[in-house]
């Protein structure tokens, strides 16, 4: 599939869907000093190359905000406390005029992926989000259709910021068998 990037919002953070968190997981906050822990899974779900690149990349986003990442930055560790899973309950802005929540690289290892423990970390930063916010967005590609499919089940929906989404959107709603564009 031709990997197009989009961008989803969530028009409010009222009745969020709820899933528990599987026996043996936790879910627990990033602590300073854990940056490497946050590279590593990002790095094992490709959107880095390398640790290296993964932590100039942490820093750049929430290097100036580790504070706020204690409160906002999820990890889920499996049994013997290895972090297998992290997403960040973030911020930013779609019209450059106001804060909307946002979900902020959502990423499980391979080996735990299909295991039913992407949706109680999402449900727990958006949890966090509402806190915060009224609403959220977050940005995806169309390779990652299983998470947009999850997605689409949390009340997101598709946000038009380009021609070439509606392409992407298209290609979705036919590997998803569902709509998306209304």
């Amino acid at each position: 599939m031709r990997r197009i990037s989009l961008t989803m919002i969530r028009r409010d953070l009222l009745n969020i869907p709820q899933y528990s968190v599987p026996n043996k997981y936790k879910i627990r906050t990033y602590n300073k000093g854990e940056e490497h822990i946050w590279a590593a899974v990002e790095v094992s779900v490709n959107e880095f190359k390398d640790e290296a690149a993964a932590l100039t990349r942490f820093g750049q986003e929430f290097g100036q905000h580790l504070d706020e990442m204690s409160l906002r930055c999820l990890f889920m560790e499996n049994e013997h406390g290895e972090v297998i899973g992290t997403t960040t309950a973030w911020y930013g802005t779609l019209d450059e005029m106001e804060t909307w929540g946002r979900i902020h690289w959502v990423g499980i290892k391979p080996a735990y992926q299909e295991k039913k423990l992407a949706k109680p970390l999402f449900s727990a930063a958006l949890k966090i989000l509402s806190r915060f916010h009224t609403k959220a967005y977050l940005t995806t590609q169309t390779t990652s259709y299983r998470a947009i499919n999850m997605y689409l089940d949390y009340g997101f929906e598709a946000f038009i910021t380009k021609t070439d989404c509606i392409e992407g959107w298209r290609l979705l709603e036919n590997k998803l068998n569902r709509t998306i564009l209304k």
